[in-house]
């Protein structure tokens, strides 16, 4: 089966990119399924009833949150009910919404999709490693076929829990730094591996904001408001064709693609 997974879509630059180029992406790849992360999609930071419907509407089937989740209020009055949302798992029990979801593509394949936080330079929340080791014999026993959005800060954590997952799960797709690294690959048991999938949004910017507060900031150690960016776009994703029958994943593939 083939899916589609877009990183980080950072405000209105980001969601223009979604409905601009998934269409010639969904011709090319004709994914199954489309995930993208979301936790940035209003106004770079969270995500709003209207631009979570404004994604759906573009083609985007699953989003995946983050450590944002929660900046944008409106997520309290839709997360809980909203079934095509998943935010991290290893939030503490009693949090709204769900971390882990059951998909059924348009062939009835099932997909089991996790979201899970890291710890290193983020919040302190449960562990990762053994979140997953509860949900993963919960989502297999209906499905092989498990991809994995990590939001995470440090590459090495994200490294290790793919490894700590390969053979397990289908895909650990690391998210949240913006920047698209170079290392796709798949691992000895069959887990598509990347380290960050990338941002979708505005390219001309620092991590999706102006440039010049961020430059202030460095420069004066100064308290600057953040904007998001404007001008030409990037759309950063990886796709991936995995095995239904096992969940093995044969290809994984990184797009990077430009639009002024």
């Amino acid at each position: 089966m083939r899916i589609l997974f877009l990183g980080d879509i950072v405000g209105r630059p980001g969601r223009r990119a979604v409905k601009e180029l998934l269409v010639s992406l969904r011709e090319e790849y004709a994914p199954e399924l489309v995930i993208a992360n979301g936790e940035n999609a209003a106004g770079g930071t969270g995500i709003t009833r209207q631009t979570a419907d404004e994604l759906f509407g573009a083609g985007i089937d699953i989003l995946t949150m983050g450590n944002h989740v929660w900046d944008q209020k409106d997520v309290y009055n839709f997360i809980e009910e909203e079934k095509r949302i998943v935010r991290p798992a290893n939030y503490p029990p009693g949090t709204p919404g769900r971390g882990y979801l059951l998909a059924h593509t348009q062939s009835e394949t099932k997909v089991g999709i996790i979201n899970l936080s890291g710890r290193v330079y983020m919040p302190p929340l449960s562990c990762p490693f053994r979140m997953l080791d509860e949900i993963l014999p919960l989502l297999r026993k209906e499905t092989p076929v498990i991809i994995i959005d990590f939001h995470a800060e440090a590459t090495s954590e994200k490294m290790a829990l793919g490894w700590y997952v390969d053979g397990r799960a289908s895909a650990l797709i690391g998210t949240h730094t913006h920047i698209q690294t170079a290392d796709e690959r798949i691992l000895p048991q069959g887990t598509g591996y990347i380290t960050d999938v990338g941002m979708t949004g505005p390219c001309d910017s620092i991590l999706g904001v102006k440039k010049e507060p961020v430059i202030k900031k460095f420069v004066t150690m100064q308290p600057v408001r953040f904007e998001v960016a404007g001008g030409p776009v990037q759309l950063n994703a990886v796709y991936l064709q995995i095995d239904p029958d096992n969940g093995r994943t044969l290809i994984i593939k990184r797009i990077q693609i430009f639009k002024n």
